[in-house]
């Protein structure tokens, strides 16, 4: 896909995308990571609130 900024400009973004603070390699997103840590803090705090709960009600 060509790029729609001008060549000046899109030099300057080439530029400041190859400075070493902006070259930080990452790991490939895991979607299952991020759905196994949401799962888990979901059923956590439930089961907080019903301990929370029994404490309260008893």
């Amino acid at each position: 896909m060509p790029s729609r900024l001008y060549p000046e400009d899109q030099e300057r973004v080439d530029a400041y995308l190859n400075q070493p603070a902006n070259r930080v390699e990452r790991k490939p997103f895991n979607v299952w990571l991020l759905l196994g840590v949401i799962l888990a803090s979901v059923i956590g705090m439930g089961l907080i609130a019903r301990m929370l709960a029994s404490l309260v009600l008893v």
